[in-house]
């Protein structure tokens, strides 16, 4: 087996890609002047995802650590853009919701992300485009679904 990794592979572009995308949207944040830093914005579209959600779930969701997520939390309620409401089935937790002003910050974010992803898709056609969006949906479908190797799962579990 050759030591070498196929940095063209499936895997590497879309690693690759991910970051790519991920450094041009902080690139745009922060000179769109929108008065939020690149993680509080990432952090207000998955609030507008699933409103409602409790903030261990957003974290979950950001693959961030709470207390870093409780961080952006503060700086977005502190602006008026969220609210912590108690939640009713755990007094010990709470509801992260969108306030009103929430919606016209989500729409400067939008246009930003709009404007990276028309970048990205310089040359492609709408059904490239549409082919793209439709696999890239399975793509994480897939790995949403997959389960772990019986091994890795006893491994894992030992380790909690």
């Amino acid at each position: 087996m050759s030591s070498r990794i196929d940095t063209d592979s499936l895997a590497f572009l879309v690693a690759d890609c991910a970051r790519l995308m991920r450094a041009a949207f902080e690139r745009r944040i922060m000179v769109a002047g929108l008065g939020l830093t690149a993680g509080e914005a990432r952090t207000l579209i998955q609030v507008a995802a699933v409103n409602g959600s409790r903030q261990l779930d957003i974290a979950t969701r950001m693959g961030l650590e709470p207390m870093t997520v409780s961080a952006f939390l503060d700086k977005l309620q502190a602006r008026g853009l969220i609210e912590r409401q108690p939640d009713p089935l755990d007094r010990r937790a709470k509801r992260i919701v969108l306030s009103e002003a929430a919606g016209a910050k989500l729409k400067q974010i939008g246009c930003e992300i709009y404007a990276v992803e028309k970048d990205a898709m310089q040359g492609f056609d709408h059904g490239l485009q549409d082919e793209l969006h439709h696999a890239l949906r399975a793509f994480r479908s897939n790995l949403q679904n997959a389960e772990l190797p019986a091994e890795m799962e006893r491994e894992l579990r030992a380790a909690e």
